[in-house]
C-alpha cells in the first residue's frame, strides 16, 4: 500500500507514475493513440473513404459497459475492504488473547507467557506469507531448532499454530491454572483466528469468475476498436485524444478491479499486511511479556510503499 495525503491534490499528481497500474495503463494507453492515429492516416489520407456509424450505438455501448465496470469495481473493493476487515479483527482478536493471558497467568509464569506471544505474532506474521507464496520460517520470532523442523514438515502451518494453541490453553485448565470461565473465553478468542484464516483463504482461493472477467476485457477492447471508426468523420485527427481518454477511463477502471481483488499481494494498492503483523508482534510482546523489547516500528513516508 502506498501511503500518501489525499488532500494534497498537486502533489499526488507530480507521483502518478509511481503507481504499477498506472505505468502500464499509460503505455496501453499509448498504444491504442498510435492504433488510432494509424486509421486516421489510412481513412482520411489514403483511402479518403466515408465510414460512417451512427453516435448512438456508441453511447448505448459505453452505458452498458459502464454498468459492468461499475459492479466490477464494486465486488473487487468489497474483497478488499472484506480483507483489511478481517486483519482489523486479526489485530483485536490477538489483543484480546495477549490481555487475557497476561491477566490468568501470574508474572512469573515467563514460559507459558512466551509461548502465547511466540505463538501469536507467528500466526501473523506466517498468516502473510501464507496468503501469498508461502511461509518464511526465517521471519518467525524466537523459534528453537525443533521447532523450525517441526514447522518445515507443515503443510498448513497457520492451523498447526492455532492447534497448538488450544493444547496449551487445555493443558493449563487440566493443571487448575484457570476456570472453566476463563477456558471458554480465551477458546473464543483462538476460534475467532480460525474464523480470520478461513475468511483469507476465501477471498485468496475465490477469484472473480474467469468468463466474467474475460468478457469484460473482450468488450472494453472491441468498444476502443470500433469507436475510431465512428469518430473519424466527425472529429478527424481529434479522434486520437478522444479515444485515448475513453480508453484510459475504461480500461483504467478494469485493471484498478484486478489489483484490488487480491488485497493480500504486493501491489501498490494491496493491504500492508506485514506492517500490521508487526503491529500485532509488538502489542502482544508488550502486553505479555514485561520484559521483551518491542521493535520500534519506522514511520513511512509520505508516498512511500508498505507491505
Amino acid at each position: 500500500m502506498v501511503i500518501y495525503n489525499n488532500k494534497e491534490w498537486f502533489k499526488a499528481l507530480t507521483n502518478f507514475y509511481r503507481s504499477y497500474v498506472m505505468q502500464r495503463l499509460v503505455r496501453f494507453t499509448g498504444w491504442a493513440g498510435v492504433l488510432t492515429a494509424g486509421l486516421c492516416v489510412l481513412i482520411l489520407e489514403v483511402l479518403r473513404v466515408e465510414i460512417r456509424f451512427h453516435s448512438g450505438t456508441f453511447s448505448l455501448l459505453g452505458i452498458v459497459l459502464s454498468i459492468l465496470l461499475v459492479f466490477r469495481t464494486n465486488t473487487a473493493y468489497d474483497r478488499w475492504w472484506e480483507g483489511r476487515r478481517q486483519w482489523g479483527s486479526l489485530v483485536n482478536t490477538s489483543r484480546n488473547i495477549a490481555l487475557s493471558v497476561h491477566g490468568l497467568l501470574p508474572r512469573t509464569d515467563l514460559v507459558n507467557r512466551g509461548f502465547y506471544a511466540k505463538h501469536v505474532a507467528n500466526f501473523a506474521i506466517c498468516l502473510k506469507e501464507h496468503l501469498r507464496a508461502g511461509v518464511k520460517l526465517d521471519e518467525l520470532v524466537d523459534l528453537t531448532e525443533t521447532e523450525r523442523g517441526m514447522y518445515a514438515e507443515r503443510q498448513h502451518l497457520p492451523n498447526f499454530l492455532i492447534g497448538q494453541l488450544y493444547e496449551r490453553t487445555q493443558e493449563l485448565y487440566r493443571a487448575e491454572a484457570m476456570s472453566g470461565y476463563d477456558l471458554t473465553v480465551l477458546k473464543t478468542h483462538i476460534g475467532a483466528l480460525a474464523d480470520i484464516l478461513g475468511a483469507c483463504e476465501r477471498i485468496k482461493k475465490t477469484p472473480i469468475p474467469f468468463s466474467y472477467s474475460i468478457y469484460i476485457k473482450t468488450l472494453i477492447l472491441a468498444y476502443a476498436l470500433l469507436l475510431p471508426f465512428g469518430l473519424i468523420q466527425e472529429f478527424g485527427y481529434f479522434t486520437i485524444p478522444v479515444v485515448m481518454l475513453l480508453f484510459f477511463a475504461f480500461l483504467g477502471i478494469e485493471m484498478l478491479a484486478q489489483e484490488i481483488e487480491d488485497p493480500f499481494g504486493l501491489d501498490c494498492n494491496d493491504l500492508p499486511t506485514g506492517n500490521i503483523a508487526q503491529t500485532i508482534k509488538n502489542n502482544v510482546y508488550e502486553v505479555v511479556c514485561l520484559f521483551a523489547k518491542v521493535q520500534e516500528e519506522p514511520q513511512p513516508q509520505e508516498f512511500q510503499k508498505v507491505f
